[in-house]
């Protein structure tokens, strides 16, 4: 089957005549104006699954939305993800179903710990881990991940730095895996000296694995923490959603995976009163999209390879810049410091070359940036030609 990835899709201005205000609003192509290109916010260009499509088509036909209920079909069909997927035989009873990875990471803060309890992440990491230790009256402890030993190599995992950081009153890890943004996949001796930390500590932890579908090196395979690692899984919540493997992150649903039954218990429980019921069409889009868009997201991992070796070249020609090829996902993490572009390259590169990309001081290493490189060949080319102008001159 055939999956268009390279039309452009008209997500700022569509044509709609039936309406005197022809724009859906989207956070990626209406923060900036109408000249600056958008590759900042985890959010692809490309149009869903046509099994989603049809899914949400059927569902909307049917015209009434009420209150919904997680389907078993979905649940099943989760399961059969994760056996065929990660070699992780899970039951259908494990799951919590939700409206989102980042509400479940401050659900499990006040589900979890008690206020001035310790919530421990390692930076650079995605900006809504950095908030929730404030969010929910619990102490932020942040650890920094070794950096690349030279430019192009890959960042590392350092535990002494995160065992350093470890204080009495540490109750909870907050982990990403695959990384958000460095696009890390974690390899297992890291991880191993991880599991070891967390039993030596009596830490629980929350491993958001939203990325783990989309691993871009051949043949690399996701496992799961709780998988890897039997002995934390009576310690560990596992967030998963559809969201950036489909393009999915608007219909709002993930799934909380927690095979011990008192963990659940106490995550689910919070969920009581702060958290509403899955969007019904993102339990729709779910579904299909783990039952029927396999071939859809081989097609993407294509697309994504591609333009991951058509950003390295050109990251390549751009004097003072470097980074490490990501192994998954469709964002890059670009290190600009000494690119000449001061303290905040991103300001820089929008206001002068209409490039918007995501700001490396929200992920807790300033002069950094992020790019998305999750959108047509077309777009992503225009843009690094305007990158081009500024970064080769």
């Amino acid at each position: 089957m055939q999956f268009d990835f390279a039309t452009p899709v008209a997500r700022r201005h569509p044509p709609d005549t039936r309406s005197n205000n022809p724009e859906w609003p989207s956070q990626k192509w209406h923060r900036y104006s109408d000249d600056v290109l958008p590759l900042w916010v985890a959010d692809m260009d490309f149009v869903s699954p046509p099994a989603v499509i049809e899914a949400l088509q059927a569902r909307v036909g049917h015209g009434v939305f009420g209150y919904g209920l997680v389907p078993d079909s979905l649940r099943h069909t989760l399961c059969d993800w994760s056996a065929s997927h990660y070699d992780w035989p899970i039951d259908p009873d494990w799951q919590l179903w939700l409206p989102g990875v980042v509400p479940a990471l401050h659900l499990a803060s006040l589900a979890l710990t008690e206020p001035g309890d310790g919530v421990l992440t390692v930076t650079p990491i995605y900006p809504p881990f950095l908030k929730v230790a404030e969010r929910t009256g619990r102490v932020a402890q942040q650890a920094p991940l070794a950096e690349p030993a030279a430019p192009g190599e890959p960042w590392r995992l350092d535990l002494d730095a995160l065992e350093a950081t470890i204080t009495d009153d540490t109750r909870l890890l907050l982990w990403c895996h695959p990384h958000n943004p460095t696009g890390r996949v974690w390899q297992e001796a890291e991880l191993a000296g991880l599991a070891a930390l967390v039993e030596k500590h009596d830490l629980l932890v929350v491993s958001d694995e939203l990325h783990c579908d989309l691993l871009l090196d051949e043949g690399a395979r996701h496992r799961p923490l709780a998988a890897a690692f039997p002995a934390l899984a009576a310690r560990t919540i596992t967030l998963w959603a559809p969201s950036k493997t489909f393009n999915l992150a608007g219909l709002t649903c993930a799934c909380a995976v927690i095979s011990d039954p008192g963990l659940r218990k106490r995550f689910a429980a919070q969920m009581k009163g702060l958290q509403s019921d899955p969007n019904v069409l993102g339990l729709v889009a779910a579904e299909a999209a783990y039952a029927e868009g396999d071939p859809w997201r081989q097609a993407l991992l294509e697309v994504l390879r591609g333009h991951r070796q058509r950003l390295a070249e050109r990251v390549a020609t751009w004097p003072g810049v470097s980074m490490h090829l990501p192994q998954s996902t469709y964002l890059a993490w670009i290190d600009m410091r000494h690119a000449g572009l001061g303290d905040c390259p991103q300001q820089v590169l929008l206001s002068e070359t209409g490039v918007a990309l995501s700001d490396g001081a929200d992920f807790g290493w300033p002069g950094f940036v992020r790019l998305n490189f999750g959108t047509t060949e077309a777009q992503l080319e225009a843009a690094l030609a305007r990158l081009d102008a500024r970064l080769c001159r």
